[in-house]
């Protein structure tokens, strides 16, 4: 709740800022008759616009679970960046237009000292909105916040090129009020495919962060029962709820209360430090006969005529069923995976002819 409410707060004081700053830059735009300032104006509305989306989008996301969203709503937060960056994209579009039409039937704008003022004035504050939104989005775990902080950097430079063009109408009476307004809308639809591009994957999930895959690994594997970590999987429901799964290695003559001891303090541990939910599966690795040491150093031995298997893990040879049992983590990018299955397969059990094979297919979820 409280994040929600500084989350409200930040977008509050962009929404004030960007207004404040329309107000200024219309009346220099309409008096000057300049359609790059009036464009900032514009653009400085649409991110007043973005915020009250943020807003309404952390509002949403807050929601509690229901039935028919028992993970949350906190991927609101991912859909108001969207639109966010929708509402920007047509901004710049709009000014692309009116850019064209003013190369294309110019008219020369007339600047004083006090309007020049009011645009470097507003510079000043862009800069301030960017870094604030940049620090405070970050600090909340706010895609939206990040994006509008983006989009105020992009505002910047858009800023700057805008009054670099009024110096030099101002001095030289040379107007080039249009490619300015041109390479406006050109940052403004830039900027909004970068943020729309952000949302989407965030919204059809990406590649968990490789450093934050790392530490959850190490975490689990503090406890030396821990022989090996390997299958973490982690999908974010928006930016404070992360759930996911993971394998454990242990010794097969563990007991079922040993394992079921081991699991639920390695889970409250992940939950207490990291604030992720983490189910955990377990591998057993045989704890006699050295004849399987030596069929898994025989597996391990054939996997490195094959680059894009980047590891083997989950090894057990099962006695009662004769099975060799193992999985097999792909690189992505691998096509071939179900024939180099079936040659490795096929090697073992000419190799070990009294044992049947069994090799699960993994994916390259996490570093």
């Amino acid at each position: 709740m409280q994040r929600i409410k500084d989350v409200i707060k930040v977008s509050l004081v962009g929404i004030i800022l960007n207004l404040v700053l329309v107000g200024f830059k219309a009346f220099v735009g309409l008096v000057s008759g300049s359609i790059s300032i009036l464009s900032d104006a514009a653009n400085n509305l649409s991110d007043s616009i973005s915020s009250l989306v943020t807003i309404i989008g952390v509002i949403l996301a807050g929601k509690k679970p229901d039935k028919e969203h028992p993970y949350g709503h906190g991927k609101f937060e991912y859909v108001s960046a969207l639109i966010i960056a929708v509402i920007i994209f047509g901004t710049g579009t709009s000014l692309l237009v009116e850019s064209v039409r003013k190369i294309i039937i110019p008219e020369v704008a007339n600047f004083d000292l006090p309007m020049l003022a009011i645009i470097f004035a507003g510079i000043l504050v862009k800069i301030f909105l960017a870094k604030y939104f940049k620090i405070r989005g970050e600090k909340l775990k706010s895609d939206s916040l990040v994006a509008s902080g983006k989009d105020a950097l992009f505002d910047v430079i858009i800023s700057t090129g805008t009054l670099i063009g009024a110096l030099i109408t101002y001095f030289s009476g040379i107007t080039i009020d249009g490619w300015i307004g041109l390479a406006v809308s050109a940052l403004v639809i830039k900027s909004a495919v970068e943020i729309a591009g952000d949302a989407i994957n965030n919204i059809v999930g990406t590649r968990t962060d490789s450093n934050f895959s790392a530490e959850i690994k190490k975490a689990v594997s503090k406890d030396k029962t821990v022989l090996g970590v390997y299958d973490l999987t982690l999908h974010h429901y928006g930016p404070e709820k992360v759930i996911g799964s993971v394998h454990i290695e242990v010794n097969d003559d563990l007991t079922a209360r040993e394992i079921h001891l081991l699991t639920r303090k390695i889970s409250e541990e992940i939950y207490k430090k990291y604030g992720v939910i983490l189910t955990i599966g377990i591998y057993a690795t045989n704890t006699e006969k050295t004849e399987y040491a030596e069929i898994k150093q025989e597996i391990k031995n054939l996997i490195k005529n094959y680059p894009t298997i980047l590891q083997m893990h989950g090894f057990y040879v099962d006695s009662d069923k004769m099975l060799i049992n193992f999985d097999l983590v792909f690189d992505f990018n691998e096509k071939e995976n179900s024939k180099i299955i079936s040659s490795i397969s096929k090697n073992l059990e000419e190799k070990y002819p009294k044992y049947r094979v069994q090799i699960v297919e993994d994916k390259d979820f996490s570093d």
